[in-house]
């Protein structure tokens, strides 16, 4: 039977004559993933390999390496964006706080994450902060939308335009994530929660 979650997100797998799967970009994708995911380096050139198909082949399917991982990584960030949403208790600035805080957190307690951070900081700081990456400006439009919902909700009344809000929050974000790469200080979730509270107009103690 077909797949389709957020991953598998294509028709079936064509099949060889023999039975197997054949190789395509959902199986690219998902060998990418499992580097990753295993806190190796991923290179293209050994991707190919394992998939038993050409470099060429391998980018035309998926992109460069760059495209590739900004894609793996957003596989993993969106459903702990979506787990932290659906755990955070209460509604307004503080369940906003609550989710951002709860995906740093996530996020600086990941193995594969930490790996790759520290194997490749301007690497990955580039995909991730920039607009040279795809990961950020998802982050910022999955926060729009939790700004728009408690608005909607009566539960917030920021000052400052969501869009313009929501990235602001995501920098804060950030910031707690990459910290040891940018300063060498220590990750920290909590400076999350605090420093969101107070951009969404709450004081951190309450």
């Amino acid at each position: 039977m077909c797949g389709g979650d957020l991953i598998e997100q294509t028709a079936c797998d064509e099949q060889r004559e023999d039975g197997a799967a054949r190789p395509d970009a959902v199986s690219a994708f998902r060998a990418a993933r499992a580097v990753f995911l295993a806190g190796d380096r991923l290179e293209m050139k050994e991707l190919a390999l394992a998939l038993g198909v050409n470099r060429a082949t391998l980018f035309r399917w998926v992109g460069g390496r760059d495209e590739l991982l900004a894609e793996v990584i957003w596989s993993v960030a969106e459903p702990t964006l979506r787990r932290a949403a659906a755990a955070a208790p209460g509604r307004g600035a503080h369940r906003i706080a609550t989710i951002l805080g709860d995906f740093a957190h996530a996020t600086n307690t990941s193995d594969a994450f930490r790996q790759f951070l520290l194997r490749e900081p301007e690497r990955a700081l580039r995909l991730l902060t920039t607009r040279a990456g795809t990961v950020q400006h998802r982050i910022v439009a999955f926060v729009e939308e939790l700004l728009a919902d408690e608005i909607s909700a009566d539960a917030l009344d920021p000052l400052l335009p969501v869009p313009e809000l929501a990235l602001l929050l995501v920098r804060i974000t950030e910031t707690f994530i990459y910290t040891d790469v940018i300063s060498g200080a220590r990750p920290d979730a909590a400076r999350v929660v605090q420093a969101s509270l107070v951009l969404l107009g709450e004081r951190p103690d309450q």
